[in-house]
């Protein structure tokens, strides 16, 4: 006899869209005073910005830490958001920015100047069309590769 039970659907984080924005912004800030320091005076920025990445791609949204000063000192001001957004293709967005601080932190490390400021300056500029544009590029890619996939971002098919 088959079983008759059915898997529940994947209940997944819902966060304000307008959060992820705001760490676009800050991220900005933190990123081009990176760049602008060079390699070595702004490898500590750097850093700073790749445990927010981390944090974000790894922990969750809610552990990023410009995302709690957004939670707890901004959000509270505004107005309910007119609809929360699924979290996945933003962590996502984090964990490519994790990467490419990486690679940036590499560059710096190894004396490849060409590497820091290349895998700096195209997280800057991710960071930029969200906070400007609010244009996620990290999010498209995600949303871009479960179409590839063949499922749907909410999570089933």
């Amino acid at each position: 006899m088959p079983s008759t039970t059915t898997t529940p659907p994947l209940v997944t984080a819902r966060i304000d869209p307008r959060g992820p924005r705001f760490a676009a912004a800050v991220t900005s800030v933190v990123l081009a005073g990176t760049l602008l320091a060079g390699p070595q005076l702004g490898l500590p920025l750097l850093a700073v910005q790749a445990f927010a990445f981390g944090a974000g791609a790894l922990l969750g949204l809610r552990y990023q830490p410009y995302g709690w000063v957004f939670r707890h000192y901004i959000r509270p001001r505004l107005e309910e958001p007119a609809d929360l957004e699924d979290e996945r293709p933003p962590r996502f967005a984090q964990a490519v920015g994790f990467g490419f601080a990486l690679l940036a932190i590499a560059g710096a490390l190894a004396s490849l100047d060409a590497l820091f400021y290349v895998a700096a300056g195209f997280a800057l500029g991710a960071a930029l069309l969200n906070a400007v544009f609010d244009f996620c590029l990290g999010c498209e890619l995600y949303l871009f590769g479960m179409r590839l996939r063949g499922r749907r971002a909410g999570g089933s098919r």
